[in-house]
């Protein structure tokens, strides 16, 4: 059996997502973090603008790749690490590494 289709569509937007290096260093940053950061921080991290850091964190935000919680007027960013743990399970199974029935089975937590 072969990859559904759904599940097809789900990965490939997780790719598309991927697709920008300023998403992969905020999810490295994220990643690495000792706790969640705010855009100002972010910012503070890479050489791009606030607004810019917001706009992918927004497309990070629709695969489900990071999480935010709103505390006051702030925001606060992390990895979404039950999303993020199917990933690479998902790029096996694109490459033929591990059955496709394993990883359809496997739900990413949203």
């Amino acid at each position: 059996m072969g990859i559904q289709r759904a599940t097809a569509e789900r990965w490939a937007s997780w790719f598309r997502a991927l697709g920008d290096p300023t998403r992969v260093l905020i999810l490295h940053l994220l990643a690495n973090a000792e706790a969640p950061m705010t855009v100002g921080e972010l910012t503070e991290c890479l050489d791009v603008g606030q607004s810019t850091i917001s706009h992918h964190l927004a497309k990070l935000a629709e695969v489900r790749f990071v999480l935010v919680d709103h505390r006051g007027t702030t925001s606060l960013w992390r990895i979404n690490t039950n999303c993020l743990a199917c990933f690479p399970s998902a790029v096996d199974v694109v490459m033929g590494r591990v059955p496709a029935e394993f990883v359809n089975a496997v739900e990413c937590a949203q």
